[in-house]
């Protein structure tokens, strides 16, 4: 007897919720129907096999609906991480921390956040990556090493606080 595969919880913040909340709902009531009316348009143009509208806009529906599916099973199975009641003893996803690379001297600041949420260049870590595996349960003053395939990295912990939302 085979046990029930427990899908992964999808971690996000609220913030996160409502981004994806919001993309979902534009894509179902907004970007559906206008491919549609892409649609209705250049089947009126008559001979569909060679008509480079009627492809696009198809292309189109097709990509829409299968970024419909991701979304909808994304927020299936999510918990969502509430900010303002994250402890700040430790480091948790939607945590705010600064840290210290040891070796450059530098200074870091990150939001620590689910994976389908992460994004580097506004500064937001997955608590699956590699910096983010490493800093969940560190606790101000703790250096912690993180091994990469560039290397090991040690970090120390500065601050930690409640993510802003």
């Amino acid at each position: 007897m085979e046990e029930a595969k427990e899908e992964k919880k999808t971690i996000l913040t609220y913030e996160g919720l409502k981004q994806y909340e919001d993309e979902l709902h534009e894509l179902k009531v907004v970007k559906r129907q206008e491919v549609a009316q892409k649609l209705k348009e250049a089947r009126a143009q008559g001979d569909l096999s060679e008509n480079a509208e009627y492809d696009a806009a198809k292309d189109e529906q097709r990509d829409i609906e299968a970024r419909i599916v991701d979304l909808e099973k994304i927020l299936k199975n999510v918990e969502v991480v509430v900010e303002d009641e994250v402890e700040v003893d430790k480091i948790g996803v939607g945590c705010k921390v600064k840290i210290r690379d040891i070796a450059e001297k530098e200074d870091i600041e990150y939001k620590i956040v689910g994976s389908t949420e992460a994004n580097c260049l506004q500064g937001k870590i997955s608590n699956e990556s590699p910096v983010g595996r490493a800093l969940i349960g560190a606790k101000v003053g703790q250096t912690v090493s993180v091994v990469t395939p560039a290397g090991t990295f040690k970090y120390k912990v500065l601050e930690i606080e409640r993510a802003a939302v």
